[in-house]
C-alpha cells in the first residue's frame, strides 16, 4: 500500500490486542514514527520496544488517559514534538464495563463513555487543525458491532453507536481538506477482551458464527492499515464491519 513513508501515525489502547496490531502493521508498512498511546505505561513500553526491533521506525510510548482532554493535550503535544505531526490517528481504545440495564450504575455507565466516546472528541479534535492546515490526515475509529445493541451492554453498545454518528459527521466536515475518517465494526475477534467470556458462551457463539471462528486482529489490522493509506482516498465516512458476515 502506498502513503505510508514519512507518516507519523498514533493508535490508542495499542499495548496488546488490535491496537498492537494495527500498531505492528504500521511499522512493517514503513510509517517514519509511531506513537504506542496507552493508560498501562508498562504494557505500552514493551510493545513499543517490540515495535522497534522490526524495522526503522521510530515508536515511543505515550502514557495517556484517552477519556481526559488536558491529558490528550500534552500528550499529543509530547508527540509531535518528538515524532512531528500526526498523519495517520486510530482511535483503538475501549473498554467494557457490563451489566443488564437495570443493575448498571453510572459509574460503569460513565467510564465506558469516558475510554470509548470522550476520547473521540478528545484524540480528534487535538490533530484536526494541523490536518486541515496540511491538507491531509487518515482517521479511523474503531467501532463494534455490538452498536447494533447487545443485551449487558447498553453503555458500550451507545458508545460504539455514538462513534458511527461521530465518524460519518467528521467525514463530511473534512471531506474537502483530503482528511478521510472511517470506523470498522469488528465482532468476534480474538483479544484479552473477548477471551474473557465464558467458554460456554463462546462456544454457543462460534456456532451461530457463519465462519464458526474468532477473528484475528491481523485482519483488523490490515483493514486500518488500507483505510490510512493513499490507496484509499476516495472513501471516507464509511463504516466496515470486519465480522466475518453481515451482522446488520
Amino acid at each position: 500500500m502506498r502513503g505510508f513513508e514519512g507518516r507519523v501515525a498514533v493508535v490508542t489502547g495499542a499495548a496488546q490486542g488490535i491496537g498492537f496490531a494495527i500498531a505492528k502493521r504500521f511499522v512493517e508498512e514503513g510509517v517514519k514514527g509511531l506513537a504506542v498511546v496507552d493508560w498501562n505505561l508498562e504494557q505500552a513500553q514493551k510493545a513499543a520496544d517490540e515495535l522497534n526491533a522490526l524495522g526503522t521506525t521510530q515508536v515511543i510510548a505515550v502514557k495517556c488517559d484517552v477519556g481526559n482532554y488536558e491529558m490528550v493535550e500534552e500528550a499529543f503535544a509530547g508527540i509531535e514534538a518528538e515524532l512531528g505531526p500526526v498523519d495517520l490517528l486510530v482511535n483503538n481504545a475501549g473498554i467494557t464495563r457490563d451489566a443488564i440495564f437495570h443493575k448498571m450504575t453510572f459509574q460503569q455507565w460513565d467510564a465506558v463513555m469516558r475510554v470509548n466516546l470522550y476520547s473521540m472528541f478528545n484524540c480528534c479534535r487535538v490533530v484536526i487543525n494541523g490536518m486541515r492546515q496540511r491538507g491531509y490526515g487518515r482517521i479511523v475509529n474503531l467501532s463494534s458491532t455490538s452498536a447494533y445493541g447487545n443485551p449487558g451492554q447498553a453503555n458500550y453498545s451507545a458508545t460504539k453507536a455514538g462513534v458511527i454518528g461521530f465518524t460519518k459527521t467528521l467525514a463530511r466536515e473534512s471531506a474537502s481538506k483530503g482528511i478521510t475518517v472511517n470506523a470498522i465494526a469488528p465482532d468476534l475477534v480474538k483479544t484479552e477482551m473477548m477471551l474473557a467470556i465464558p467458554e460456554a458462551n463462546m462456544k454457543a457463539a462460534l456456532e451461530r458464527h457463519p465462519m464458526h471462528r474468532l477473528g484475528e486482529p491481523a485482519e483488523v489490522a490490515a483493514l486500518a492499515a488500507y483505510l490510512c493509506s493513499e490507496d484509499c482516498s476516495y472513501v471516507s465516512g464509511t463504516i466496515i464491519n470486519c465480522a466475518g458476515a453481515d451482522c446488520t
